[in-house]
């Protein structure tokens, strides 16, 4: 399949996935790798991991038609080694997702839902948020909260941010996509995020900029 999903989803804003069904030598042979990248890729013991570090900049490269170099901050948060753009990066089981946008903050998650995550529920849950009483829809009423914790940790740089603490997701009615709001408050002060999610195939995207 490769590009899955290229869309424009708000002003400056590009949002991409990519479904990994190539192998190791066919996602090699897509990209240009620099001396250092290289030498990164090959120190990755995972094969699925080496599978997604290639895809990750494949796909940048395909969104922004261009040759890019990611590099990461002390907080292993990515940027575009030339400062054109600001980029999110989310993978999980067979795609990889990324938001860029060349003037506003962005913060992506995608998670596929295959774990029982009620089991965890207490560790990201906290007592001013409201979940669901059907049974059928809260595990997808916690992926999203979950994945919206993850956005907006990636929008503020993952600095001093405990999800069950500083993050609270305001009460939002659940459906195949929609809007919902984070808010944040932490030794840095408080700030309110606008987040969007969708549903594609077993996966949930939730995204934000600002």
């Amino acid at each position: 399949m490769g590009l899955f999903l290229k869309k424009d989803v708000d002003d400056d804003c590009l949002l991409g996935i990519w479904e990994i069904i190539e192998n190791y030598n066919s996602l090699f042979s897509k990209i240009k790798l620099l001396p250092d990248e290289k030498t990164t890729l090959d120190n990755f013991q995972n094969y699925q991991r080496k599978l997604e570090w290639l895809s990750v900049r494949i796909l940048v490269n395909t969104l922004l038609e261009k040759d890019c170099n990611i590099v990461y901050n002390e907080q292993h948060k990515p940027f575009l080694s030339d400062n054109s753009h600001n980029i999110s990066i989310s993978h999980s089981k067979n795609l990889t997702s990324v938001l860029i946008s060349s003037k506003k903050r962005v913060g992506i998650d995608l998670e596929f839902m295959s774990h029982q995550i009620h089991n965890v529920a207490h560790k990201f849950i906290n007592y001013d948020e409201v979940l669901t009483n059907d049974p059928l829809q809260r595990r997808l009423h916690l992926y999203i909260h979950w994945c919206a914790k993850e956005a907006i940790y990636k929008i503020c740089d993952k600095q001093d941010i405990n999800f069950k603490q500083n993050l609270t997701i305001r009460p939002f009615e659940l459906s195949q996509e929609g809007e919902l709001e984070g808010l944040l408050h932490n030794r840095y002060g408080k700030e309110k995020f606008k987040l969007k999610y969708f549903l594609i195939d077993g996966y949930i995207v939730v995204w934000c900029n600002k």
